[in-house]
């Protein structure tokens, strides 16, 4: 499906807003690269195709190599002709199977997908088994140790709050404060896995991985439960444990 030809600018521009799931094992990420398979160049290609004029989609925030999402948010500008409802058709009629767009709506002209989001929540799955699963390995990090989920639990309580995330934050990303608030962080265990659930207003660049990193070596023992607001005091990330790996990370939704 694609958009008519006949002198696109005169029509007045409309904003979308799309909901995305996609399966981020193939990709560098959300963000556009011009030698990587993307998220945005994908879906910004397929809308160029759809629009017949060139598109630049924002997201709700970046989502690094091989990060996953069930509710990734971002939104364009377009003169098209085309309603919400045959854009998303037209979309994951044209999308590959790994990415696929759950919602299509317009929206005031002013709506932002990354400055008017008021919260985020991110989810990391484990599996704590002694065998390593075949299928479903790149939706989860394989742990083969037992992990002691109460500790995590009670390490991941020091986490709500107002807090200076400097010693979860890996270099590389600009940002006028490391300043967050966690409005939840809790652990669950559903059927093989373990699943932690964090919502904030904001993440900083591999935040919710190096948080993953230092509750599963509370999980082993290696840290006490109560060392985590003395490394949120301390805030620097060369004394926190290791990076989970990308894999088992899920943005799942953003509220507005």
């Amino acid at each position: 499906m694609a958009d008519n030809p006949c002198t696109p600018d005169q029509r007045p521009e409309k904003n979308f807003k799309l909901v995305v799931e996609y399966d981020g094992t193939a990709y560098c990420g959300w963000q556009r690269q011009p030698d990587q398979p993307s998220i945005q160049g994908a879906l910004e290609n397929v809308l160029q195709r759809m629009t017949r004029a060139p598109v630049t989609l924002h997201g709700s925030g970046r989502t690094d190599a091989g990060v996953h999402a069930l509710g990734q948010t971002a939104h364009f500008k377009s003169h098209t002709r085309l309603e919400p409802a045959e854009l998303q058709k037209g979309m994951n009629g044209l999308l590959p199977g790994d990415i696929a767009v759950q919602s299509c709506q317009s929206v005031p002209l002013d709506f932002h997908a990354r400055f008017d989001s008021r919260w985020k929540r991110y989810r990391y799955r484990i599996c704590n088994l002694p065998v390593r699963r075949a299928v479903g390995r790149q939706y989860a990090w394989h742990l083969y140790r037992p992990l002691d989920v109460a500790a995590m639990a009670q390490a991941a309580r020091h986490l709500r709050g107002r807090h200076d995330f400097k010693s979860f934050e890996s270099s590389g990303s600009p940002r006028a404060s490391t300043v967050r608030e966690v409005m939840e962080a809790s652990w669950q265990k559903r059927d093989d896995h373990l699943e932690f659930d964090i919502r904030a207003d904001g993440f900083l660049r591999f935040m919710v991985r190096n948080i993953v990193g230092t509750l599963v070596a509370v999980g082993m023992g290696k840290l006490a439960a109560d060392d985590i607001p003395g490394l949120l005091e301390v805030a620097d990330r060369r004394l926190a444990p290791p990076t989970a790996p990308p894999h088992g990370l899920f943005l799942v939704h953003v509220q507005y």
